[in-house]
């Protein structure tokens, strides 16, 4: 009887600080860590959800841009914090391709994070400069078997999304380019327009202010269908080389152990931001979508990019810069 009474006393002490723990968060400010500079679309999502969150939990959302290392440094500076929902990182695909990148593997997401939501995804795409003596896919692919390792494209990093589809493109095409890593979409942007490189690879989020603004112009697009923001680009699916689709996907994701109170909290909220007009014309404005799912089913995609990203990595014998 007496062991009776000690767990029911026992479970009434955790549900009780469960409710306790719940109640009271936030009351600080929340650091947001981004592994890219700032100015790339991982860190427009993460201000603009922020910013979202900021206004809906009553405290400030802090950005905190840590790039370097295809976004490991952050990834470490997350894991290395306090469980205790004060500091955060908006993560894209190298959180599932860095552990097939790095070796040794610089972390496992099954044991040193806890996902809390998936926020939106976003289409890749080819652009370079408005007078680009390339206007379509054709005709890069005919310079470059003309002149193999000559022609430059900037990415946001090596292993990262549209590094990995370009890679797979250029075998499939029969091409060789030049790759030039950066530490984020904005540098390599700035860099063509420029005249440093020839090409970007990146997500749409980042080449379409700059498209509408006359300075760049897209090639291809890497969706399965047409943007509707701009329907006169071709997929590269349509342009002779069927099956290919890359986006660019985004979460949020806290240190291993977060107290399920807090996750299922910072859940709610991020769910509530999602539904926002804010949100919402973020991403539809470049062709892109929210994507709302259960922190367990964001869990479930994470092994599933983990397991796709094994064999990318290995087929494409992509190595980190």
């Amino acid at each position: 009887m007496k062991k009776i009474i000690f767990n029911a006393a026992l479970f009434c002490g955790l549900l009780c600080s469960t409710l306790a723990i719940a109640q009271s968060y936030p009351n600080k400010p929340i650091k947001m860590l981004v592994g890219y500079a700032p100015g790339g679309a991982v860190d427009l999502v993460a201000r603009s959800l922020g910013q979202s969150l900021s206004g809906s939990m009553g405290q400030p959302f802090i950005i905190e841009n840590k790039p370097g290392a295809g976004t490991n440094i952050a990834v470490k500076q997350l894991i290395d914090s306090a469980p205790d929902g004060y500091t955060l990182m908006v993560a894209a695909n190298a959180l599932a391709a860095n552990m097939a990148l790095y070796k040794p593997q610089p972390f496992d997401i099954d044991k040193d994070i806890t996902p809390i939501a998936m926020i939106g995804s976003v289409p890749v795409v080819i652009a370079t400069t408005a007078d680009s003596k390339y206007h379509n896919l054709s005709d890069l692919v005919k310079a470059a078997k003309a002149n193999p390792d000559f022609i430059t494209y900037g990415s946001p990093g090596n292993g990262a999304t549209p590094h990995m589809a370009m890679k797979f493109f250029e075998q499939t095409a029969g091409i060789s380019l030049k790759h030039v890593p950066y530490k984020g979409g904005s540098p390599a942007i700035t860099d063509l327009i420029g005249g440093q490189v020839d090409l970007v690879a990146m997500n749409m989020l980042e080449i379409a202010p700059q498209v509408k603004a006359g300075k760049l112009k897209i090639i291809a697009v890497m969706s399965a269908k047409r943007s509707p923001i701009f329907p006169g680009v071709p997929t590269i699916a349509e342009s002779g080389y069927p099956g290919f689709e890359a986006s660019v996907w985004y979460g949020l994701i806290a240190p291993a152990n977060t107290s399920p109170a807090i996750v299922k909290t910072l859940h709610a909220e991020v769910e509530k931001a999602l539904k926002s007009k804010e949100m919402v014309e973020r991403l539809t404005s470049v062709g892109g979508e929210v994507s709302p799912a259960t922190s367990t089913q964001f869990l479930t995609f994470l092994n599933a990019e983990r397991k796709r990203y094994e064999r990318l990595v290995r087929e494409g014998n992509i190595q980190p810069d």
